[in-house]
């Protein structure tokens, strides 16, 4: 293959996916600088061992492990001031949540239709670093177990943990802010009606 026709197929195949990558970089950096240049990084890596993929296997996964590993290696050490994420992002999320993977789709996602962006905004930031990365990957990207403990180098039984405990985190935090967005008299009711489920 000559390196004319390299270029054409990799520009072919992997560049349908930037938006998809760039929403991933930002979730990593949150800084919309450091997004373009993790993605522009990937994209050279990418380009340089795009005879190691394998035909046939997830392309958007394999470009992900590259992301992450490039994220990883060059931009977690950083310090940097607070980030803030984009509303961009955030509809990515919610426009994600009718394509999902069926295996890693979670219920409670489906609530983040209720809530306004700054509530799923903190509600997101406020998980873990390790319980985030897992639940966008699977609720928003839709990959399998399989294909996130690839991308995060971890095994299939970390990802189902860390699906397991991020997805309750999340349940928790979007619960609480359902709760507060709903007029008074209405959670006062809700909350009545629970403390009386038992009796």
């Amino acid at each position: 293959m000559t390196t004319k026709t390299a270029t054409g197929t990799f520009e072919s195949e992997v560049m349908p996916y930037l938006n998809q990558l760039y929403s991933g970089a930002l979730r990593l950096t949150r800084n919309n600088a450091d997004a373009e240049d993790l993605v522009q990084e990937t994209f050279l890596k990418a380009f340089k061992h795009f005879d190691s993929f394998q035909p046939g296997t997830n392309l958007l996964a394999w470009l992900y492990r590259i992301m992450n590993n490039t994220f990883i290696n060059a931009y977690r050490k950083k310090t940097r001031e607070p980030k803030t994420s984009t509303v961009d992002e955030i509809q990515d999320y919610q426009l994600a949540q009718d394509t999902s993977h069926p295996e890693t789709r979670s219920a409670e996602a489906t609530a983040l239709d209720r809530l306004g962006t700054e509530d799923i905004l903190a509600a997101m930031d406020a998980l873990p670093q390790e319980y985030r990365e897992a639940v966008y990957l699977a609720d928003v990207e839709g990959f399998s177990y399989k294909e996130i403990a690839e991308i995060l180098e971890i095994k299939q039984g970390t990802v189902m943990s860390r699906l397991h405990r991020g997805r309750k985190k999340l349940k928790d935090l979007l619960q609480d802010r359902l709760i507060l967005s709903r007029p008074v008299g209405e959670a006062t009711d809700r909350n009545l009606v629970t403390s009386q489920g038992g009796k």
